[in-house]
């Protein structure tokens, strides 16, 4: 492609009629349509391209599939999905309920972790839910430590569900900071087989800093905390909360875990150590007493109390 010969010939004028500005506008206008040209030259040389595939070619060939590297074993077990549940990464110890390990990370209370057991009162259901795996930390020769306990543990009580009382060590701690400085000490020695400490008033930096130290810590860690700290925001990846039930049986609520959101409670069957030779079959299921008595109520069946009324009324 060639420019036209009247553009070409534009710098052929006798320069001698211009003045300076017109003859700059000149040499301006002729160093324009020389690279104009070399572009134009550039154009016409260009290779031919093939084609575009249609439609029918393109649909015709099928996409390879695309297939991932291969991991090595250790880096696939390690890998975790938020919609699967967790696995533990180091070992864990039985709860003694088969349902409630089925809940929990790797089937058990993890080790070199921090778990936080919420309930209403301090000191009633911990021991019924803890009982279980600290009877197995006991058989293995591990001592028991106990950190600020709201009430006195009884000893009957722990010796009915299994526990030495040569193996339970009880550290008085009154203060808030007193607590926490013992049970952080008692997690970065590494001598217990499993540390049960009350921390009702413990911050979010320092629940941090314990979970922490317990990454380097061989034996069961498990923090007592009030109901309310459930809406409070915490560092420990295991939380549950445990309630009571009619029947005597505990409701545990794993609000926290690594995996997806826990809905419901895991009912876990828990008389009270003593009071089950002493418990008749009627009074193990009190809610049957209970729906029975309203039923009747609602029927209109006369309950001793109308019956009596009625039968004043007559005389």
């Amino acid at each position: 492609m060639r420019l036209p010969a009247a553009v070409e010939l534009l710098p052929s004028k006798n320069l001698q009629t211009l003045s300076g500005k017109q003859i700059a506008v000149v040499l301006y206008g002729h160093t324009v349509l020389k690279i104009m040209q070399f572009h134009l030259d550039w154009l016409d040389a260009r290779p031919v391209l093939p084609p575009p595939a249609t439609l029918e070619s393109e649909a015709s060939v099928e996409p390879a599939p695309t297939r991932l590297p291969s991991l090595p074993p250790s880096v696939e077990s390690a890998i975790w999905r938020g919609s699967e549940l967790g696995s533990a990464t180091t070992a864990v110890v039985g709860s003694g309920w088969a349902s409630l390990d089925a809940e929990l990370p790797g089937g058990g209370w993890p080790q070199r972790s921090v778990t936080e057991v919420l309930a209403t009162q301090p000191s009633v259901l911990e021991w019924r839910l803890l009982a279980p795996a600290l009877r197995t930390v006991v058989r293995t020769g591990a001592q028991i430590v106990l950190v600020g306990p709201a009430r006195h543990p009884h000893l009957p009580g722990l010796l009915h569900v299994g526990l030495d009382e040569r193996q339970l060590v009880w550290i008085r701690a009154e203060a808030p900071s007193e607590r926490m400085w013992v049970t952080e000490q008692l997690i970065k020695s590494n001598s217990a087989g499993a540390i049960v400490a009350w921390l009702p008033q413990a911050r979010q930096e320092q629940l941090r800093r314990l979970q922490v130290c317990a990454q380097a810590c061989e034996g069961l860690v498990f923090l007592c905390r009030p109901t309310a700290a459930r809406h409070e925001a915490s560092a420990s990846p295991l939380r549950v909360h445990a309630s009571v039930g009619l029947d005597w049986e505990l409701k545990v609520n794993v609000f926290k875990r690594r995996g997806p959101v826990h809905d419901g409670d895991v009912v876990l069957p828990s008389i009270p150590g003593g009071l089950l030779s002493v418990l008749t079959p009627r009074l193990r299921k009190p809610s049957r007493l209970i729906s029975r008595g309203a039923t009747a109520d609602v029927v209109g069946s006369a309950s001793p109390v109308a019956s009596s009324r009625r039968h004043a009324a007559v005389q």
